[in-house]
């Protein structure tokens, strides 16, 4: 064989071997290194214009997201949970809050979806109380009694907002001056929502004041796990074994009444549509108030909340001594949220953490008094998850 090929040839063979070599050394370093860790995306907020009052101001709408893809929309108007998406068992997002897509219906409608109840969510008898030996009379905007907090409570508000550093988080802040809607005291309230990378949406409250003055803040989301038709076949139980007695009106009679032996029991899982009929001829389904089992606990469950057939489960935990469960009995398939779904009776039902409703008129129940020099704070965490299998 001729020199130069003769050469050609060992060089050829020599490059073999390093290669070789080269994919044995990889191999070995392959088998002995870990594997690479997907690093999950940071968690984002993005803002975007939501519409504007009838006064001009104008409203944006921020979208959270945490590192598993969950979002959650909230807005300045009255600091309102606006949608929420959340994976059912296969991984597929879905909405599970009722709201709408644009600013204009929230200025209309009466559901109070997704809001901030406040200055005192629920209800007042006879829109009065007496405080310190002073009566304070209230906006009746449902006569007689105050609800919500009045004709313009927090829920109709614009709210400051402040993105948190390094979180899917934003803060909602509010001033309510002294005599707005007849209450007391001038109130400096803070709402912060946050999208945890636990899959829970964390809604924290503070507020103080210069005069004394009653607070019962309360989110009032709609839930609906299964992302439209009704809730009758989601299955809920609640941790609570008494519930407030309530009049005609639905306020308080101050009476504090077993559960056991009503259609109320939840103390076991039961379907929401199971025994709602019962309550029909009075307040059309559920609302009333519950109170927790969570004694003195700083956080505590209140309700979970599954929809058997896409697996989402939800789990409200909370520092409130009461839940209020609404199950949207005044809808009436008029009004279209995400989607184009129309809410119907019992599209959503409302898990409201809160005290107890016309605590300011029963000295028995837990005060819902705030004073000068004192900090409001309360927690509330929505937890979702999944169910791996299917129940029938």
């Amino acid at each position: 064989m001729p020199a130069p090929l003769v050469r050609l040839g060992r060089a050829a063979a020599m490059s073999a071997a390093a290669c070789a070599y080269t994919a044995a050394v990889a191999l070995a370093a392959a088998r002995t290194s870990p594997p690479a860790v997907a690093v999950p995306p940071p968690p984002t907020v993005t803002a975007a214009p939501f519409g504007h009052t009838a006064d001009g101001t104008k409203v944006t709408v921020y979208t959270l997201t945490n590192a598993h893809g969950l979002t959650a929309r909230v807005t300045g108007y009255g600091a309102t949970l606006v949608a929420l998406r959340a994976p059912d068992r296969n991984g597929r997002l879905g909405d599970v809050v009722l709201g709408f897509d644009a600013l204009e219906p929230y200025l209309g409608t009466g559901y109070f979806l997704g809001a901030t109840m406040g200055r005192v969510a629920n209800r007042i008898a006879n829109a009065r109380f007496t405080l310190d030996g002073h009566e304070y009379r209230l906006t009746a905007n449902r006569p007689p009694n105050h609800l919500h907090g009045g004709a313009r409570g927090f829920d109709k508000r614009v709210w400051t907002a402040r993105v948190l550093d390094g979180r899917a988080g934003v803060a909602f802040h509010y001033v309510s001056a002294d005599g707005e809607e007849g209450y007391p005291g001038t109130l400096d309230a803070t709402v912060t929502y946050t999208l945890g990378d636990d899959d829970a949406l964390h809604i924290d409250y503070v507020a103080t004041t210069d005069r004394p003055t009653p607070v019962n803040f309360a989110n009032h989301a709609f839930f609906n796990l299964a992302g439209g038709g009704t809730v009758l076949d989601h299955v809920l139980t609640i941790d609570a074994d008494r519930y407030t007695a309530v009049d005609a009106a639905l306020v308080p009679t101050g009476a504090i009444v077993p559960v056991a032996g009503t259609p109320l029991d939840f103390t076991r899982p039961h379907r929401v549509g199971e025994r709602i009929d019962s309550l029909r001829p009075t307040t059309g389904g559920y609302d009333h108030n519950f109170v927790l089992d969570g004694g003195r606990a700083p956080l505590h469950r209140a309700a979970r909340l599954e929809e058997p057939t896409s697996g989402r489960v939800l789990e409200v935990w909370t520092t409130q001594p009461g839940l209020q469960l609404f199950t949207g009995n005044r809808f009436d398939g008029t009004a279209t949220g995400h989607g184009g779904v129309k809410y119907v009776q019992h599209a959503g039902l409302a898990l409201e953490t809160q005290h107890f409703p016309d605590a300011v008129n029963h000295p028995d129940f837990p005060s819902t008094i705030l004073r000068p020099g004192e900090t409001f704070r309360s927690s509330t965490e929505y937890r979702f998850s999944v169910t791996r299998q299917k129940r029938d």
